[in-house]
């Protein structure tokens, strides 16, 4: 399981430091989520089943457990897991959809 996590999180630091700048996020404030999957992820699929959410429509990637950051660049307002940029952030935070990875420091 730690294998598993150590392996995620450094998936997550190539994507972020991969992504595109947060300036170019034009759907919304960059959001900071607690993870980054596939869809079709056995957990994710689940939690878009109870949101009511095809796993079927969805493209990109989904975020879990996200949280706007309001302003880039100033401190106080750091992400230490994976932010990105999503089409549909209307669950509240519990998903976003359409996720793409951001690098804050560009």
């Amino acid at each position: 399981m730690q294998f598993k996590l150590v392996v995620l999180s450094a998936l997550a630091t190539l994507a972020a430091a991969t992504g595109t700048p947060a300036s170019q996020c034009n759907t919304g404030p960059v959001q900071c989520c607690d993870s980054v999957q596939s869809a079709s992820e056995p957990s994710v699929a689940t939690l878009l089943g109870l949101l009511g959410v095809a796993v079927q429509s969805v493209t990109g990637q989904v975020g879990v457990t996200c949280t706007p950051i309001s302003v880039i660049g100033v401190g106080g307002n750091s992400c230490s897991a994976q932010p990105v940029c999503c089409q549909d952030n209307n669950f509240n935070g519990v998903v976003a959809l359409g996720c793409t990875p951001v690098n804050l420091n560009l």
